[in-house]
């Protein structure tokens, strides 16, 4: 498996707004994008702090995964993304390794990135992303 960085940690929270008041206003950080991720319920705002990004994500409906998990959890860190150069390889080489994948597929995640999730299950806990940047 071929990471390069962790590309973003995500922070679920129930209120986008507040919480981009306090990364801007507290921690001196700038949020740079917004964006609207229909299919999986959910926005975000990014703030990049080095190498690596904070993805804060509200959920856009009650049902969604983000809002199921802040009222089962409550507001917090929600999973890691690691940067890999190729995501179906890493997928594979994953399940073969015994890791219970959420998708078995790419799909579009914000940022225009190609996406899949592991199950916490399989991964100690953490909720686990990879993450690639489509070619050009």
């Amino acid at each position: 498996m071929d990471i390069s960085h962790i590309e973003h940690i995500g922070i679920a929270v129930k209120d986008l707004s507040k919480a981009i008041e306090y990364y801007e206003q507290v921690l001196g950080l700038k949020c740079y994008a917004i964006e609207e991720v229909k299919d999986q319920k959910v926005k975000t705002a990014f703030f990049q702090v080095g190498q690596t990004k904070i993805e804060l994500l509200e959920s856009t409906a009650e049902d969604g995964p983000v809002a199921r998990y802040i009222e089962k959890k409550g507001e917090g860190i929600h999973h890691m993304a690691f940067a890999v150069k190729d995501l179906n390889k890493a997928l594979n080489e994953a399940e073969e390794k015994g890791i219970q994948l959420i998708d078995k597929q790419p799909r579009g995640g914000a940022e225009g990135l190609n996406i899949a999730f592991l199950h916490p299950k399989s991964t100690f806990g953490v909720l686990t992303e990879f993450c690639e940047h489509p070619e050009k």
